[in-house]
């Protein structure tokens, strides 16, 4: 039975990928600041990491097989403030770099990395990711989430001089019942509001929890994956198409489009308000091109399983 390392594990897609891992035979160690706790599955252990003092539990690196690292702040959790935008950069290339320092010092016999990335690597939309969406080999943005991703898989790029496949995630939106962007999306909507941001026009690269999870087990799985992969359904869609998608799958036919304009989202959000409203077409034909195939390449069957066939 192969183990897993997690950084990362106690948030919304560690908590479900831990669960599917545990589902599929793997033991799951997660990196954690307390260390001794043993869950009641008992294929799900815990060991101690201080990434401010770059240390990890000797005993958890010697026995993992691979390295699935999630670490890292939440980038729409707060507003950015000069701090913030520091702390999301830091989480992540600080965690990275304890991950490559224990490698290097600590025997192992760890196959290969897969590190989180982001499609926040990407800028606008051209008019040539308009029709072919953009792939991996595009270069980061230059804005600030951009150059964050960039700092991020550069920082556990190393990890390939010690002789380890390393695979980078570039992720979508997630759509999960366990938070992040579609419990935001579906607040508006208990009231019957489906609240659609700018013009609405802008299109949203998206995936399902389960796509993803399963997603990062095929990189496990699959040796001959190296490199970035975008982790995004088929199907993108307006941010409109999205909203309304959800309001029929809520409310039926009983619900309230309401626009909400650009310059009130650049008030409530500040900085952040360009990624709300940042058009991002983004190409999934590599990871295709591995034999994944998606389980909810659209919206509709998506929110059918998330919204109609389970409860919150």
């Amino acid at each position: 039975m192969a183990t897993v390392l997690i950084t990362g594990g106690t948030g919304m897609i560690g908590k479900h990928l831990t669960k599917m891992l545990i589902g599929n035979g793997y033991e799951v160690i997660i990196l954690s600041r307390k260390s001794g706790v043993v869950s009641r599955e008992g294929a799900i252990s815990f060991a101690k990491w201080d990434v401010e003092n770059q240390t990890i539990g000797k005993e958890a690196i010697a026995k993992a097989d691979y390295i699935i690292h999630l670490a890292g702040a939440g980038v729409a959790d707060k507003r950015w403030s000069v701090q913030r935008k520091k702390l999301i950069v830091d989480s992540r290339t600080q965690s990275s770099a304890c991950i490559v320092k224990a490698l290097k010092e600590i025997p192992n016999h760890v196959k290969a990395v897969v590190s989180a990335s982001a499609i926040g690597w990407y800028g606008p939309d051209t008019t040539e990711s308009l029709l072919t969406g953009f792939k991996e080999n595009a270069k980061a943005d230059t804005a600030y989430l951009g150059n964050t991703c960039k700092l991020w898989e550069e920082s556990i790029e190393p990890v390939t001089a010690l002789q380890k496949r390393l695979v980078k995630l570039r992720i979508g939106i997630v759509f999960s019942n366990d938070g992040g962007a579609l419990a935001e999306f579906k607040k508006p909507l208990h009231a019957g509001v489906a609240t659609i941001m700018g013009s609405g026009k802008q299109i949203v690269s998206w995936i399902h929890i389960d796509d993803l999870c399963r997603m990062f087990i095929h990189a496990i799985e699959h040796d001959e994956m190296i490199g970035a992969y975008n982790a995004v359904a088929t199907n993108p869609v307006t941010n409109k198409q999205l909203i309304i998608s959800l309001a029929k799958q809520m409310c039926g036919r009983v619900f309230i489009p309401v626009t909400v304009p650009a310059f009130v989202l650049k008030i409530m959000l500040g900085e952040m308000s360009i990624e709300v409203l940042k058009s991002a077409s983004v190409n999934n034909d590599k990871i295709r091109s591995t034999g994944f195939d998606f389980l909810y390449p659209t919206v509709e069957a998506a929110f059918e399983d998330l919204i109609k066939n389970k409860t919150e």
